[in-house]
């Protein structure tokens, strides 16, 4: 699940420039066109290998980076009533409770990508295939070798 959401944000960024480059613009964050070039791009190949279990432990860190740097760079001036981006619709505008609102689904891949790369991604995925077949392959070395 959280493969799909990072791929469909990836993707929102180069489909639509106000939620990449125009919101880093706004947000003040160096080379916002690059940045939002790299971030989109981690997004849409990273979530394709969550989706499909291909080196999920890996592609977890830079996802659990990209979670707390989004949480501090949006979060922190929502807090403080600084924020460069439009307030949320409803109040709390500002301040702690506004930030718990705003914070949810950053908070949620956060915890996603983090209990990912502790657990792993499952029998199912393809990091699982991959070490069922390099357990086989060494269990017929090993039997060949011993024979």
């Amino acid at each position: 699940m959280a493969g799909g959401v990072f791929l469909w944000e990836g993707s929102l960024k180069f489909a639509y420039p106000n939620q990449g480059v125009g919101r880093f613009t706004k947000l003040g964050l160096p080379a916002p066109q690059a940045t939002a070039n790299f971030v989109g791009a981690l997004e849409i190949i990273g979530g394709l290998l969550l989706l499909t279990g291909l080196l999920t432990r890996l592609v977890a860190i830079p996802f659990i980076i990209e979670m707390l740097v989004a949480m501090l760079t949006t979060k922190i001036s929502l807090y403080l009533g600084t924020s460069p981006l439009p307030l949320p619709p409803s109040p709390p505008q500002i301040g702690f409770w506004a930030v718990l609102h705003e914070i949810r689904s950053e908070y949620a891949q956060l915890l996603t990508t983090t209990f990912l790369l502790i657990v792993g991604p499952g029998r199912w995925s393809l990091d699982a295939l991959l070490a069922r077949k390099r357990t086989e392959s060494k269990q017929a070395v090993h039997e060949a070798l011993s024979v």
